[in-house]
């Protein structure tokens, strides 16, 4: 019933924020449509250090970035000249489509201080009728987000359906991705409704069919299973999957249906033709040197 367990590796999206990556993974590129998937922090770091940190401007096409944080707070700036702050609860999505930039910044030390900065930040593959849709960006409030309870269970539903919750946050092919919190001893089931189905244990530890999985884990299960999931001791889960949407390439912070699109989106950043946050555009990521490989072949580090 366990298909595979993925265990995160180290990489680092700036000089100063190394993360947990889980998705992509060599023996398990995708989870329904998610395609990325990586955890940073608690990040502990001097104030006068947290320019470090910043994301600089960068290009993605062909998905949707969802930003997601557990504490402290980020500044979004992009293409479409959007501004705006991510606080813990709320979540960012931006659907990429034919070509966007975007930064990431930590702009407020006291956001960091303690620890506190904490954050999932998760890409969702597009569909191919959708990969050349037009850029967007939403900001959804908490309020906007429905939360599930049980014993010693709190869920709050961040896209898509599942366990009898729907919301509007926009998406492009039916997934479901939630947080989810769980006391010692409580338990929960994986829903149902979709085909592809994954558990990734963001703190504490969970035991399933007798055997213990810790942080930085992600269990991703097959269609027909049914687990018992029980927590170890105080636990956060993000629980993630859906429809599977066919291959993807992935190449940098590129993804698409086709190899030639991610050449293309290659030449474009490097021609300037991917438009630079209009608020933040003194300095960029530059295209990394690719010695021509072909799409499909060892990427570089992908940004957030």
């Amino acid at each position: 019933m366990l298909d595979i367990v993925i265990e995160a590796r180290k990489a680092a999206i700036a000089p100063g924020m190394d993360v947990r990556r889980i998705l992509p993974f060599r023996l398990r590129r995708m989870v329904g449509p998610f395609i990325f998937m990586d955890h940073a922090g608690p990040v502990d770091i001097a104030p006068e250090m947290t320019h470090s940190m910043d994301v600089l401007p960068h290009p993605h096409i062909g998905l949707s970035t969802v930003s997601y944080l557990f504490g402290g707070q980020v500044t979004h700036r992009d293409s479409l000249g959007v501004e705006q702050i991510i606080r813990p609860g709320e979540v960012n999505w931006m659907t990429a489509g034919s070509g966007i930039a975007h930064s990431e910044r930590f702009e407020d030390p006291s956001a960091l201080a303690g620890g506190n900065l904490e954050m999932i930040q998760t890409w969702v593959a597009l569909p191919e009728k959708d990969e050349e849709d037009a850029p967007a960006f939403t900001n959804y409030k908490p309020e906007q987000l429905p939360i599930y309870t049980d014993t010693g269970v709190w869920m709050r539903l961040i896209a898509g359906d599942a366990y009898g919750l729907r919301n509007d946050v926009k998406t492009h092919s039916p997934l479901f991705y939630l947080h989810a919190v769980l006391q010692k001893n409580a338990r929960i089931s994986l829903p149902k409704e979709h085909t592809e189905r994954g558990i990734y244990v963001a703190k504490g530890s969970i035991e399933v069919a007798g055997r213990t999985y810790t942080v930085g884990q992600m269990l991703v299960f097959n269609k027909t299973a049914e687990p018992a999931i029980v927590a170890k001791e105080p636990t956060t889960l993000m629980l993630l999957g859906g429809e599977p949407l066919g291959e993807r390439y992935i190449w940098w912070n590129f993804v698409s249906s086709r190899k030639e699109r991610i050449e293309q989106a290659k030449a474009d950043w490097k021609a300037g033709r991917i438009i630079l946050p209009p608020n933040d555009n003194a300095e960029f990521v530059p295209l990394p040197e690719d010695k021509s490989r072909p799409a499909g072949n060892p990427a570089p580090q992908a940004l957030s």
